[in-house]
């Protein structure tokens, strides 16, 4: 009955878990997570979801203590509330610089924060017609930083802070000083945001009434595909024309620039039409995602409710089986304690026959241990006979007597000592010259020495050479002879082996 139980409740916790699989699942999201987000619906042109998703960034990069990735939210938000808010984008950005300087780590990004700042205020004062002290103090500080960074960072931040001081005094209406910073900003500007700074030099050389230079500058610049910066130029370009009263190159700059404003109004047109309509094949998508879902949760809850009946039957079929079972096993136990009374009187008749047994086993181990302790009195007895006659040997004498001077010996005394040691130790050095017919005789006389138990310093002598000249004798014949790389295995027990 515990087993039925608990294999209804198996059955429910599983359909429970299938029915919830079916709703989105809550996962524990990061700030990271969220500022990637972010980021993923500016790229879609998704703005106020962009913002949406980096409020919660900050939110949970508060919570986080992920400070970092606090203060790129902020710098992000700050930029894109600076379309409609500018007030509000000077103030993320100030929390900005705040978070950072609480941990600053990438000096690249402390510049950007500085430039913007200043950016922002300059806009603020522009619109409010207020004084431009707070941008030029925080865009002068970025540019003094941005200085001091040249030779690492390169010169791109440079360049970006001069131009932002060039757009502040242009906008004080401080033409020349706007001019001087706008040429030193052309001046270090790298290729990829030179354009960007001609059109603000272009713009400070028309408002000092230097039109020729203007004039250059802007025929100098390369929009490409750029439809709105084609325009500008054109447009300035026709400016130009007029200012020299030129109306036939103002016609023709007024022309090319309604041509690219035509050509950057439909372009717009296409973009946004095709943003509605990936908008629309997203909420489509979306919508027949969630009745997919809804229509799994009912089938899952309706497949529940079944097996839930189907379990409630199986449970008042399976109790009046278990019934007629219980009847069934109480004649069988009846039954099984006969047989179990039998098994009892057998495993005692086996348990004293076991006791005879070990009793047995016994007897033939002290046996075994008798003739064990045989065996190795004999073989001391034959290793005692097998020292003394090697210690009867003149030339083994001689060479045990080696371990301070040196000895040499002559091919008959070497046979004398090959012919004993095969002597007594069963053919060894002959069966080792068989088996090993590329040896030559000076590794089979290092056998030799090394089967008399010489130590490497007797053997140096014999040789005339030191003891890990000896050693590395050894380790050679081992691997290169014998086989033998293992540098636990001593090369006296690779011979004994052999």
């Amino acid at each position: 009955m515990r087993t039925v139980n608990a294999n209804l409740l198996l059955l429910l916790s599983m359909l429970i878990m299938a029915c919830s699989s079916g709703a989105p699942s809550d996962q524990p999201r990061t700030a990271k997570t969220f500022y990637e987000q972010a980021l993923g619906a500016f790229s879609a042109d998704s703005v106020r979801m962009g913002e949406q998703l980096l409020n919660e960034a900050i939110t949970q990069a508060h919570a986080e203590g992920d400070l970092h990735t606090l203060y790129l939210a902020q710098l992000r938000l700050a930029e894109s509330l600076s379309w409609g808010n500018t007030e509000g984008a000077l103030d993320m950005c100030k929390q900005a610089l705040a978070t950072y300087e609480r941990h600053p780590d990438s000096e690249r990004n402390h510049v950007i924060i500085l430039d913007y700042i200043g950016t922002y205020a300059s806009q603020l004062a522009y619109n409010n017609d207020t004084p431009f002290d707070e941008a030029l103090a925080y865009t002068h500080r970025a540019h003094a930083l941005a200085v001091t960074l040249r030779d690492t960072l390169g010169t791109e931040l440079l360049c970006q802070t001069l131009t932002s001081l060039a757009n502040i005094h242009w906008a004080m209406e401080d033409y020349p000083a706007a001019l001087r910073f706008a040429r030193q900003a052309e001046a270090c500007a790298p290729d990829h945001i030179l354009q960007g700074t001609l059109q603000v030099l272009g713009r400070c050389l028309m408002s000092c009434d230097s039109l020729v230079e203007a004039e250059a500058v802007y025929r100098r610049m390369r929009p490409g595909d750029d439809l709105q910066a084609a325009y500008i130029v054109q447009s300035n370009l026709a400016k130009l024309a007029l200012r020299r009263q030129d109306i036939e190159a103002a016609e023709e700059a007024i022309d090319e620039a309604f041509s690219h404003a035509e050509d950057l109004y439909f372009k717009a047109l296409e973009q946004k039409d095709a943003y509605y309509q990936a908008s629309l094949a997203q909420e489509r998508e979306n919508e027949r995602l969630r009745y997919a879902s809804a229509l799994n949760r009912r089938t899952l809850w309706g497949a529940l409710a079944v097996a839930v009946l189907l379990a409630i039957a199986a449970t008042f079929v399976i109790r009046a089986r278990l019934r007629v079972h219980r009847q069934q096993r109480l004649a069988e136990a009846w039954r099984r304690k006969h047989e179990v009374d039998e098994r009892i009187h057998e495993t005692r008749l086996r348990h004293h026959e076991a006791r005879l047994h070990a009793q047995e086993l016994q007897l033939r181990e002290q046996e075994s241990a008798a003739q064990r302790e045989q065996l190795r009195q004999r073989d001391g007895t034959v290793a005692f006979l097998k020292d003394f006659i090697l210690q009867r040997s003149e030339v083994i004498q001689k060479l045990e007597g080696s371990a301070q001077r040196h000895v040499a010996l002559s091919q008959h005394e070497w046979a004398e000592v090959e012919h004993t040691l095969d002597a007594i130790d069963g053919d060894r050095i002959a069966r080792l010259r068989q088996q090993y017919p590329a040896m030559r005789e000076e590794d089979v006389q290092l056998c030799i020495l090394t089967r008399l138990r010489l130590t490497n310093r007797a053997i140096g002598n014999i040789y005339g050479v030191s003891i890990s000249a000896v050693q590395h004798r050894k380790l050679k014949l081992k691997k290169e002879i014998f086989g033998q790389d293992d540098p636990e295995i001593p090369f006296e027990q690779v011979i004994v082996d052999l």
